[in-house]
C-alpha cells in the first residue's frame, strides 16, 4: 500500500512539473561544433525524459545478462527445494497415517534434498521410532542437539526414548537439562520433578516445585500441597539424624496443609520431644478440626509420655467436644474410657456411633469391652458381627492398602497418591496385596521403601452363617492389643448370635 502511495506521488510531481513547464513556454539553443540547435523548452524536457527511461532499460538488460545464470541456478534450486518440502509433508502424512513405508522412503528423500533442516530431522526421527529403531531415533535427535533453535525438541525426543528403554537415570538427565535450558517448559518441570520425588530427593524436588509454580506450571493450591508433602518426606528423613531441622519442615508443611495428618503428627512428636506439649497439642487440635483421623487421636492423647490412663481420658473428651459429630471422636473416647477400666464410659461413647458407621472397629471394641466383663459369649457375637461389618478405612494408593503413609507410592511413584478412604474389595481372581511400609525398629525413615506384600482377602459369594463358637478375629483389632488368637470354647448357656431377634441396646 505505501508503496502505490509512492509510485501516486511521484507520478504527480511529474504531471506536475510538466504542467509547470507548459505554463512557461521557452526556448533552448545548442551550439556545438558548427551546428546550432534550437528547441522549446518542452520538447527538452520530454526528450530528456525519454534518454532517462532509455538508459534505466539499457541497464536493466545489462544486469540480467549478467545475473542470468545465477537466476537459473535458484529458478532450478527453488523447484529442488519444492520437491524436497513436498517429500517432507508427505512424509508428516504418512508418520500420522502409520504408513512405516512411505514414511521412510520420504524422510530420506527430504534428507537428500533439504539437508539438516529441522524438520527433516524431526521427520527421520518420527519414522525411525514408528518402525521401532530405536538407534536411528536416538541419532537423529542427537543431530538437533547441535543446532539451538532444534536443541529443546532433541532433548524432548531423547527423554521419550530414554524412558521408553527404561534408562530413567538418562531420562532424568535429559529432563534436567531441558529444564535448565526453559524453565517455563512443562513436561521437563514434571518431569524432573516426579522423577526428584521418586529418588527422594526432598530438596531437590522442592526447589523444581519452586521453579514450576513460578512459571505457572502448578496452581498455588496444588503446589502447597505438594510443598507440605514433600516437607513432611523430608521430616521423616532427618527425624533420627537432625531433628531441629525435621521439626522447622513439619511445622512448615502444617502451615501449608493442616489437614496433612502425617505432618500433623510428626510436627506434634518432635515439638513433644522439645517438652513443648502445649504447642503440639495445639497442632493436633487444629488438624483434628480438619481432619479427624485415628493416627491425630492416638498422637493426641499420648502427646505426654507417662501421663495416667485419666488423663489421656480427659484429652479424648477434648477431642469430642472439638468434633462432637465425627465417629473418630467417639472411638477415641471409647478407646480412652476402655484404657481407664471405665467400661460403662465406653459403652455410651460407642453408643453415640451412628449406624451407618459402625464398622469392624466398632465390633472389635465392643468384643473387648466383653471379654473385660468376662461374657464370653458376647465376644464369640461381636467377633462374628465384625466379620460381616463394614470394612474401616485404611492407607491405600493407586488401589492397593497400606499400613502406612508415604509421600510417593511404589506402585506408580505418584507423589502425594496415598488417601485415607474405605478399601474396595477387588472382583474375583484380582489379587491386591497389602504392602507394609513400616520400618524395622532399627531402620531409619529413609529406608522405608523396601516393601513386603500379603495377599488381601477377595470379594467373596455370600456363605451360610458361621457358628459363633468357631468364629476367630481375623485381624488384630489395634496394634498393643491383640484379643486371643485361641478359639473360644463352646457355652452353651449362651444363645446363637445369628438367631438373635432383638438388638442390643448401649447404654
Amino acid at each position: 500500500m505505501i508503496r502505490i502511495l509512492v509510485y501516486l506521488a511521484l507520478l504527480f510531481a511529474v504531471a506536475a512539473g510538466f504542467a509547470w513547464l507548459a505554463d512557461r513556454p521557452g526556448e533552448i539553443a545548442l551550439v556545438w561544433q558548427g551546428y546550432e540547435i534550437r528547441s522549446s523548452l518542452m520538447v527538452a524536457a520530454i526528450a530528456f525524459a525519454a534518454l532517462f527511461v532509455a538508459l534505466a532499460i539499457l541497464f536493466w538488460i545489462v544486469t540480467t545478462l549478467v545475473r542470468a545464470p545465477r537466476l537459473f541456478g535458484d529458478w532450478l534450486g527453488g523447484r529442488r527445494r519444492d520437491r524436497g518440502f513436498r517429500a517432507l509433508s508427505r512424509g508428516m502424512v504418512a508418520v500420522g497415517a502409520g504408513d512405516v513405508k512411505l514414511a521412510r522412503r520420504y524422510a530420506l528423500e527430504s534428507r537428500k534434498i533439504l539437508g539438516a533442516e529441522p524438520m527433516t530431522l524431526l521427520l527421520a526421527a518420527q519414522s525411525a521410532q514408528l518402525s521401532g529403531d530405536a538407534p536411528a531415533a536416538r541419532t537423529a535427535f542427537e543431530a538437533m542437539l547441535e543446532d539451538p533453535e532444534t536443541r529443546l525438541l532433541g532433548l524432548r525426543g531423547l527423554f521419550v526414548e530414554a524412558e521408553r528403554a527404561g534408562e530413567h537415570e538418562a531420562a532424568r538427565h535429559f529432563a534436567s537439562e531441558a529444564h535448565q535450558s526453559a524453565p517455563a517448559l512443562a513436561w521437563a518441570g514434571q518431569a524432573l520433578f516426579a522423577y526428584q520425588a521418586a529418588a527422594s530427593d526432598w530438596r531437590g524436588a522442592l526447589e523444581t516445585l519452586g521453579s514450576n509454580t513460578h512459571a505457572k506450571l502448578v496452581d498455588r493450591g496444588e503446589s502447597h500441597r505438594l510443598r507440605a508433602v514433600l516437607l513432611t518426606a523430608r521430616g521423616l528423613g532427618d527425624e533420627a539424624s537432625n531433628p531441629e531441622e525435621a521439626r522447622a519442615a513439619a511445622l512448615e508443611a502444617v502451615k501449608l496443609a493442616p489437614g496433612l495428618v502425617p505432618a500433623a503428627t510428626l510436627a506434634a512428636r518432635l515439638s513433644a520431644r522439645n517438652s513443648d506439649y502445649r504447642r503440639a497439642s495445639k497442632i493436633l487440635e487444629a488438624a483434628w478440626k480438619v481432619e479427624p483421623h485415628p493416627e491425630i487421636a492416638e498422637a493426641y492423647l499420648n502427646v505426654r509420655p507417662g501421663d495416667a490412663a485419666g488423663d489421656r481420658l480427659k484429652r479424648a473428651e477434648k477431642l469430642v467436644t472439638l468434633r462432637p459429630m465425627s465417629a473418630e471422636s467417639h472411638y477415641a473416647l471409647a478407646r480412652a474410657a476402655f484404657d481407664a477400666r471405665d467400661f460403662a464410659a465406653a459403652r455410651r461413647a460407642l453408643g453415640s456411633v451412628a449406624e451407618s458407621e459402625r464398622t469392624e472397629r466398632y465390633c472389635l471394641l465392643m468384643a473387648e469391652i466383653e471379654e473385660a466383663e468376662g461374657d464370653r459369649g458376647r465376644v464369640r457375637e461381636w467377633l462374628g458381627r465384625a466379620l460381616r461389618a463394614p470394612r474401616d478405612p485404611s492407607w491405600m494408593a493407586d488401589g492397593y492398602v497400606f499400613t502406612a503413609w508415604a509421600p510417593v507410592s511404589p506402585v506408580s511413584g505418584r507423589i502425594d497418591a496415598f488417601e485415607w478412604r474405605v478399601p474396595t474389595l477387588s472382583l474375583g481372581g484380582e489379587e491386591r496385596p497389602l504392602i507394609d511400609l513400616m520400618p524395622a525398629p532399627e531402620t531409619s525413615p529413609a529406608e522405608m521403601p523396601v516393601l513386603e506384600a500379603a495377599p488381601v482377602q477377595r470379594a467373596a459369594p455370600p456363605s451360610p452363617p458361621v457358628e459363633p463358637a468357631a468364629v476367630q478375629p481375623s485381624r488384630p483389632v489395634q496394634a498393643g492389643r491383640d484379643l486371643p488368637k485361641a478359639p473360644i470354647p463352646d457355652d452353651p448357656g449362651v444363645e446363637d448370635p445369628d438367631k438373635r431377634i432383638d438388638p442390643i441396646h448401649l447404654q
